[in-house]
């Protein structure tokens, strides 16, 4: 490919990735606006409900978000009274993210959601699992090297 095609858009994987990203998003909107919830706070919750009382900075690794991000969503999840943030007693440094009764509720009447977006795709269940897997690779690929292209 010459070096003008590489630039043309739709030879972008970057944008591929984007706009996927952005419609598959959507699937989940009317989802989420029944649970009150936004994209990005559900993914946090996702994260909490597999694994609840982490620090802020395990969670951020864990969601791909830096702290200017993450701060200002869990401060709105422990507005809504989903979640409370604590400093560790171990190391004032740290601040705890728990889980309230009614952030561990919430994941009952979260649990079709997976299903329900899946159901509007064409994938097959090993198809959903194929891609996820290539994405989390390309993920880790992407995060821990860079390349010199010259």
């Amino acid at each position: 490919m010459d070096k003008s095609a590489m630039l043309e858009l739709d030879n972008q994987l970057c944008f591929a990735l984007y706009a996927c990203a952005r419609e598959v998003t959507k699937l989940y909107r009317p989802f989420l606006d029944e649970l009150g919830l936004t994209y990005t706070q559900y993914v946090t919750l996702l994260a909490l409900w597999e694994k609840d009382e982490v620090p802020v900075k395990e969670l951020g690794r864990r969601l791909y978000l830096d702290s200017g991000t993450l701060t200002p969503l869990l401060k709105k999840l422990e507005a809504m009274g989903l979640l409370r943030r604590e400093r560790d007693p171990q190391d004032e440094r740290s601040v705890i993210v728990r889980l309230t009764g009614d952030g561990r509720a919430l994941k009952e009447r979260a649990t079709d959601i997976p299903e329900r977006v899946f159901c509007q795709t064409s994938l097959t269940p090993d198809g959903i699992v194929a891609l996820r897997e290539q994405l989390r690779k390309l993920t880790a690929e992407v995060h821990t090297q860079t390349c010199d292209p010259g």
